[in-house]
């Protein structure tokens, strides 16, 4: 069982930045950042693979987020620049051993942490 637990959100202007922590129980092979609107679906945002590093961004958030990883502190960031109303959900961090496909497809994830809200206003 690994436990996730994600650092409080914010309400911030439009092109502010905002940092996002995870604190894992346990590293698994993929870690994620997940976002959900209000009606929408469980979209990918950024991934990692904490073996190797390597790491996986949505079209929308390429370029403004970045995806990092803390292995002494067991902890994921999500480094968020630029930020647009757009980019206003619950935040989610998960993990998973597996993936058939892109880490960024939520379907793949079984651990999932309580969920941020983060409002960005214009």
């Amino acid at each position: 069982q690994v436990q996730l637990v994600e650092s409080r959100g914010g309400s911030v202007q439009a092109g502010a930045s905002l940092t996002l922590s995870c604190a894992a129980s346990a590293y698994m092979h993929y870690m994620g950042w997940f976002r959900q609107g209000p009606g929408n679906q469980r979209e990918g945002v950024a991934a990692i693979v904490t073996g190797t590093g390597r790491t996986y961004f949505a079209d929308d958030v390429k370029g403004r987020f970045t995806i990092s990883l803390d292995s002494a502190k067991r902890t994921m960031y999500l480094q968020m620049n630029s930020l647009n109303p757009e980019d206003t959900a619950m935040y989610y961090c998960g993990a998973t051993q597996y993936t058939s496909g892109s880490p960024l497809f939520s379907g793949y994830y079984n651990y999932w942490g309580q969920g941020t809200q983060v409002t960005v206003s214009s």
